[in-house]
C-alpha cells in the first residue's frame, strides 16, 4: 500500500478513537478495470482475526468462491453490494477480494476502508470521504449512524459490567474472602458471580478484570505464559527450579523477578533478540547461558487475547475488627494493547517476568507463572488512551 497522506492518517485516528475495527485496501487502475483486488496480508489477517473468512481453508476455483453481503457508504446514502472472496486456479491461488460496484466510487490508488459489522461488509472511500465531519455532524448521515451503532455494541458489555461494579461498590466495604495478596481480585470476582479458575480467557464476557489495592504501587499482572520448551535449553519448570531454586521452610522454590535491565540475585536476566523475534532468559552461569525462550508472536497473541478489553479496578484496603475489607472505588478501562510497545517496555524493564515455582514436601512441582507484570506507569504506554469511571 502507498504511504498514507496526513489527511488519511487523521481519518484513521478518528475511526480508532471511536473503537471501530477496520482494515484498508488500495485498488489499482488495473484492479478497478478488471473488478479484482489482491487480498493483502493486512486484509487476510483482519478477516481471520474477526472470524469472517480464512483463505487458507478455501479451495481454489470459481466453484469455491464465497459471496457475502456488503454495503458501500457515500456521504448521504448507502448502496447495496456484494463481497466476492476467492482463490483463482492460476497464480498459486493468490487470495482475491472484490466489492461489486466499487469502480463507481473509487479512483485508482484511493484508500478504501473495510468494516465488518452485523454480518455485513461496510466499505467507504477513506481518501474522498470527510470522515470526521460526517461523524461529528449534527445532521444524521449513514456513516455517523454506523459508527454510533458500532460504539453502542462495543460498549454494551462494558456498561453492563460497570453498572454491576457500581452496585457492589455502593454496598460499602466487602470483607476479604482469603488472607492473601490475590484476595482483592478473588473477592470482587466472587461478588460478581465469576467462578475462580485458571482459564486463560477474559473474566466477564470478553472483559478481563484486574483488581488492586490503591495505596500500593505494585506491578500489575498482564498474563502467565510458559516458555516455548521446544526452543529452550531447559524443557520444564522443574529444570529451571533445579538450576536456580533455594530452600524456604519445607519448600524448595524459585520466587523471583527477572528484568531486561538488571540481573537478579540468581543471576537471571531477560534479553530481546529482534532479529529472530524472541525473548530469551539468560543465566550469568556460563555453563547454562540462555535457557528459556518465548517467541514474540506468542507473547503478543497472549497480550491481545487477555487484554483486548480490561477493567483495572482500584480498591481501598480497610481493616475492621482485624479483617481486611475492600472498598472498590475506581475503574480504568483499557482496550486493544499496542503490541509493538510490549517489546519496548520489556527492553526498558517496565514489563518484567516473575517465576513462581516450588517443590513441596511431597516432591510435587507447582508453577504459577511465569507471570508477565507491568509497572503501573506503563499502562498508559501499552494501551491507547483509557477511560476512567468512579464507582462511588
Amino acid at each position: 500500500m502507498r504511504k498514507l497522506t496526513n489527511s488519511e492518517q487523521n481519518k484513521i485516528k478518528v475511526l480508532t478513537k471511536h473503537q471501530v475495527p477496520f482494515t484498508l485496501i488500495e485498488p489499482t487502475e488495473t484492479g478497478l478495470k478488471k473488478s479484482i483486488m489482491d487480498a493483502t496480508g493486512a486484509v487476510r489477517n483482519f478477516l481471520e482475526k474477526e472470524n469472517i473468512h480464512n483463505y487458507e481453508l478455501q479451495l481454489q476455483g470459481p466453484k469455491n468462491k464465497v459471496l457475502m453481503p456488503a454495503v458501500i457508504y457515500e456521504e448521504s446514502r448507502i448502496i447495496k453490494s456484494k463481497a466476492s472472496l476467492y482463490r483463482p486456479l492460476t497464480k498459486n491461488g493468490d487470495p482475491r477480494i472484490w466489492f461489486y460496484g466499487l469502480s463507481n466510487f473509487a479512483e485508482p490508488n484511493d484508500i478504501v476502508a473495510i468494516i465488518h459489522f452485523d454480518d455485513w461488509f461496510r466499505i467507504f472511500n477513506l481518501t474522498q470521504m470527510d470522515v470526521e465531519g460526517l461523524i461529528s455532524s449534527s445532521i444524521g448521515n449513514p456513516l455517523k449512524e454506523l459508527i454510533l451503532e458500532i460504539n453502542t455494541t462495543e460498549n454494551e458489555v462494558a456498561l453492563e459490567l460497570l453498572a454491576m461494579l457500581r452496585k457492589i461498590a455502593g454496598t460499602g466495604p466487602i470483607p476479604s474472602l482469603v488472607d492473601a495478596d490475590t484476595s482483592v481480585g478473588r473477592t470482587l470476582e466472587t461478588a460478581l458471580g465469576i467462578d475462580i479458575n485458571s482459564s486463560k480467557q477474559p473474566d466477564y464476557k470478553g472483559i478481563e478484570l484486574k483488581s488492586f489495592r490503591g495505596k500500593r504501587n505494585n506491578r500489575k499482572n498482564l498474563f502467565a505464559q510458559v516458555p516455548d520448551w521446544k526452543l529452550s535449553k531447559f524443557k520444564s519448570s522443574q529444570e529451571i527450579l533445579d538450576a536456580f531454586g533455594y530452600h524456604r521452610g519445607d519448600d524448595f522454590k524459585l520466587y523471583c523477578t527477572v528484568s531486561a535491565i538488571t540481573q537478579n540475585s540468581q543471576g537471571l536476566s531477560l534479553k530481546l533478540d529482534s532479529d529472530i523475534d524472541q525473548l530469551i532468559e539468560n543465566s550469568n552461569n556460563s555453563d547454562i547461558g540462555d535457557f528459556a525462550v518465548w517467541t514474540l508472536d506468542k507473547l503478543h497473541n497472549r497480550l491481545q487475547e487477555k487484554h483486548k478489553e480490561t477493567f483495572w479496578v482500584e480498591a481501598d484496603s480497610i481493616y475492621k475488627d482485624g479483617k481486611e475489607h475492600f472498598q472498590y472505588k475506581l475503574v480504568e478501562h483499557t482496550k486493544k494493547p499496542i503490541t509493538s510497545q510490549f517489546d519496548l517496555l520489556i527492553d526498558q524493564g517496565i514489563i518484567t517476568l516473575d517465576h513462581l515455582i516450588k517443590r513441596n514436601s511431597k516432591g510435587k512441582v507447582v508453577e504459577k507463572g511465569p507471570l508477565f507484570k507491568i509497572n503501573p506507569k506503563g499502562i498508559e504506554l501499552l494501551f491507547p488512551p483509557s477511560e476512567r469511571y468512579a464507582l462511588i
